[in-house]
């Protein structure tokens, strides 16, 4: 494959540091030519200093004069702003754009490369949960595939691969249950941030965590491989496999299943969808299948985790309900994560602006943003009655 120059928006999260690592294990195939970050000025400054880039993007303006004088004895450009962002996604000297922006602020910057016609290495959810329609009818039209890095989606996207045309009857989405898989309803509720940061499997930024504890990132998942795979909600089934190891399952028409396995691992769906069709050597664990023994397998709890039947129910209704959702739960993850709420405060605060946000059938890209300015208002002030 020829060398391919990538921007990693996101660079100082989880996502953007392994992609980092993949890009160490094959710098005859990957070039970094934009890093961003939203604050952290000081690790984007290394990135940018041990990858030679040639441009680095802090959102948050206010440490744009430390990072410029950081990387002042350096060629490195460096800029402020999503404006910034935006302009320098559609540069001519980027193949592929990696994604990886924390929530809602993921959307703008993407839909910026997707308009020139950038290829998506999409590891922000949020950015279909809000918009699905409005971003994958981009996606066809700009000639700009999106190539997806979660976990789930990416096996998913390999199971169909090898399909043809062949109908799917349903999709095993796999989640790992989250540290209070098994925690009865109220020991959850009394549940810390500490506590619910503490992952068995993965490790990932601090959102995601929370969201994975509260099984919100699977209902988000399920959204997002609706828009991904065409594929209705209700033919998407979450099974919660504790052990990580099977990372979603294709059921097709005849009852085959197609499952795809590894160790839990983000790099591994991030190079494939850097090198994609090809796959490439990686430097990580293998799967020893003696050692596992087994696996083990469960349907999840809505009544523990009320925040699955809540994105269910967000993707039936439609139009701009899923992007209140979003915004709701990103406000009431960063609550919870300040100590200002409980952990079954998250999917009250969620289910109040679902059903109290103005509704919008067909938004446009300005009524989605309307819309999580408007759910995020609603939230913070649900949450300032708690």
């Amino acid at each position: 494959m020829e060398k391919r120059r990538i921007a990693i928006l996101g660079s100082t999260g989880s996502i953007g540091r392994q992609t980092l690592d993949v890009v160490r294990q094959h710098p005859d195939l990957f070039e970094v030519d934009l890093l961003v970050a939203n604050s952290s000025w000081g690790l984007l400054a290394e990135q940018a200093r041990e990858f030679d880039v040639n441009n680095v993007v802090i959102c948050n303006t206010l440490h744009y004069g430390e990072l410029s004088a950081s990387l002042s004895d350096t060629s490195c450009k460096v800029f402020a702003g999503m404006d910034s962002v935006c302009d320098l996604v559609c540069s001519h000297r980027v193949d592929i754009v990696v994604a990886a922006m924390v929530g809602f602020s993921g959307l703008r910057p993407t839909v910026a490369a997707i308009r020139a016609g950038k290829p998506i290495a999409l590891a922000n959810k949020e950015t279909l949960v809000a918009a699905g329609s409005i971003v994958t009818a981009l996606s066809e039209r700009c000639h700009a595939p999106l190539l997806p890095v979660d976990s789930e989606h990416s096996a998913i996207f390999q199971c169909l691969l090898g399909s043809a045309s062949n109908r799917i009857r349903k999709i095993h989405l796999t989640a790992s249950g989250g540290p209070f898989r098994t925690w009865d309803r109220q020991r959850i509720a009394s549940a810390t941030k500490e506590m619910a940061l503490k992952h068995p499997n993965w490790s990932m930024g601090a959102k995601i965590t929370i969201d994975s504890a509260s099984m919100m990132n699977k209902g988000l998942e399920v959204i997002e491989a609706k828009w991904l795979f065409g594929v209705e909600p209700e033919r998407i089934e979450v099974v919660v496999h504790p052990e990580s190891i099977i990372h979603s399952m294709v059921e097709f028409e005849d009852g085959a299943v197609i499952a795809q396995l590894g160790i839990p691992d983000m790099r591994e769906p991030i190079q494939f969808a850097l090198s994609f069709p090809e796959r490439l050597p990686l430097d990580n664990r293998k799967p020893d299948f003696a050692a596992i023994g087994r696996m083990t397998f469960e349907k999840p709890d809505t009544e523990r985790f009320p925040c699955l039947a809540l994105a269910y129910e967000a993707i039936a209704r439609g139009g701009n309900i899923p992007c209140a959702m979003n915004a709701a739960n990103e406000v009431a993850v960063k609550a919870f994560l300040e100590d200002r709420i409980r952990f079954y405060d998250i999917p009250a605060v969620v289910e109040g602006c679902m059903d109290r946000t103005g509704f919008i059938k067909d938004p446009d890209l300005d009524g989605i943003f309307s819309t999580n300015e408007e759910a995020a208002a609603l939230a913070s002030e649900l949450i300032s009655r708690l």
